[in-house]
């Protein structure tokens, strides 16, 4: 691990800054700060408007704090320079650009003005070496943008300083620099702030009394499928019919003797809680309704189930108990029981098994408490199923999103291994991408861009959020 020294200003710090430093002690650096001598930005409009919605959200990583310790008096091997004022210190310097601009404040007032979605820049003395596209789960509340953007800097720092202290630090392809807006900051967020509550509305009324509804759907096949036409044609799926108190999401299918059998998250609007249900194929070529098979007191989606040295496994999401856990079948596929605690204490989303040179790999999002669950790509591995289970030493892979969070189990395609990935630019459950798996070790781990899955007539719902696939039956799910 590495000596880390972060310069922050003087005052007029941001919670962020502190949290950065946590962060960064908790991966094993040695951190220490200082205070740069540098002027404060101003950001008057900015703060007010995060004052007032502390009222309801309370304080955000944006929020003003004390400043940072003035500790740093040793040597660095790296300086973290948070005021873009550290330049010719004889230490490489990190600095980050918010949507083009070295400060957090004028790049908020910049994605603001152009509509655009944020994207975070990391330099090594000048020279590009890191990129991140948070994903904003909330277009309305600033507080709640904040948290995702800042989420994602924090993330993206980091990911820098792992990758430095492994020196695999290299740079990367320089972006063309924005047209940057002029205007101060109330002017471009009270339209913003407008749009966004007409958006709220509308999309309120759309709903009605679902306040959120997603749909499961399949298909018998032979011949290629999504995976492999990257579009939405042949033959037409199947809706997976609700009864309107409940949706169905995250569908995986498995195939056991000649029987097809689709797992989902069924979620009860009466609860607000997931539960894992499965429905077996007919003869008729139809899944019949779900029945739930694996309850706990928080909530579970994602069922990914496989078979594994002669036994029948499930590994479903469970983030909002801090833990990730192997369940066994031991009367398949009804009963289930908890066999191994895989991880504990991480917010860690779809977590998505791949085992690959006798090691087996999870591949999904976490979340360090704020931000999204959805743009931070997180790896751990394990030299055998139930562990145990170590953390990448590059984590985190990829603060991106549209190539991070998985949605379905990695696709085999000649000898290459493709993982969907969701496609949060737009919202979330907005779109999929397929995604190549190039290097995958203790060392490294690279994928190629993803490549979107196109619309189609076979689906008529904007996007899809799920793709999985067993012998000849395909599933999907979008939001409804």
């Amino acid at each position: 691990m590495s000596k880390i020294l972060i310069i922050s200003h003087a005052a007029g710090s941001r919670r962020w800054e502190n949290e950065l430093l946590v962060r960064l002690n908790a991966a094993g650096h040695v951190v220490s700060s200082c205070r740069a001598l540098a002027p404060t930005p101003t950001a008057r409009g900015l703060d007010g408007v995060l004052a007032i919605e502390s009222q309801r959200f309370g304080p955000s990583l944006a929020s003003r704090c004390e400043p940072l310790p003035s500790d740093g008096s040793g040597p660095a091997d790296l300086v973290v320079d948070l005021t873009a004022t550290a330049a010719g210190r004889g230490t490489p310097v990190l600095t980050l650009e918010f949507c083009g601009h070295s400060t957090f404040p004028a790049g908020v007032a910049e994605m603001l003005a152009s509509g655009r979605l944020p994207e975070l820049a990391v330099r090594l003395d000048g020279v590009a070496v890191a990129r991140g596209r948070p994903m904003l789960s909330d277009r309305l509340w600033l507080s709640r943008i904040c948290n995702d953007l800042l989420a994602g800097a924090i993330s993206l720092v980091a990911q820098s300083v792992a990758r430095f202290s492994q020196g695999q630090l290299v740079p990367i392809t320089d972006c063309s620099p924005p047209i940057l807006k002029n205007g101060g900051f109330v002017r471009h967020y009270l339209p913003f702030f407008c749009r966004g509550l007409v958006d709220r509305t509308v999309q309120k009324l759309r709903l009605g009394r679902r306040p959120f509804y997603w749909q499961v759907a399949y298909r018998l096949i032979d011949g290629p499928g999504v995976a492999e036409t990257g579009q939405l044609n042949g033959t037409p799926f199947t809706v997976l019919a609700d009864d309107g108190q409940r949706f169905y999401a995250d569908p995986f299918v498995f195939e056991r003797d000649g029987r097809h059998y689709l797992f989902v998250e069924e979620f009860p609007y009466a609860t607000g809680r997931g539960v894992i249900s499965v429905a077996e194929l007919g003869d008729d070529g139809r899944f019949a309704i779900p029945r739930m098979v694996l309850e706990e007191p928080h909530h579970l989606s994602y069922p990914q189930v496989f078979a594994q040295a002669g036994e029948i496994f499930m590994i479903p999401e469970s983030a909002a108990a801090h833990e990730l856990v192997l369940y066994r079948a031991v009367q398949f596929p009804d009963r289930w029981v908890r066999d191994t605690v895989l991880l504990t204490g991480r917010d860690f989303n779809d977590a998505t098994l791949l085992e690959s040179d006798g090691r087996f790999w999870l591949l999904g999002t976490e979340r360090f408490g704020y931000g999204s669950a959805s743009d931070t790509m997180a790896v751990y591995s394990a030299p055998s199923l139930r562990g145990p289970w170590v953390a990448h030493a590059l984590n985190p892979i990829a603060i991106n999103h549209s190539a991070a969070r998985p949605g379905g189990a990695f696709i085999r395609q000649r000898d290459a291994l493709v993982l969907p990935v969701q496609n949060g630019s737009r919202a979330y459950g907005g779109g999929l991408g397929l995604m190549r798996l190039d290097r995958l070790d203790e060392l490294d781990v690279r994928f190629a861009p993803p490549r979107p899955i196109g619309p189609g007539p076979a689906w008529a719902r904007v996007g899809i959020h799920t793709l999985n696939r067993a012998g000849n039956v395909e599933v999907v799910d979008s939001a409804g």
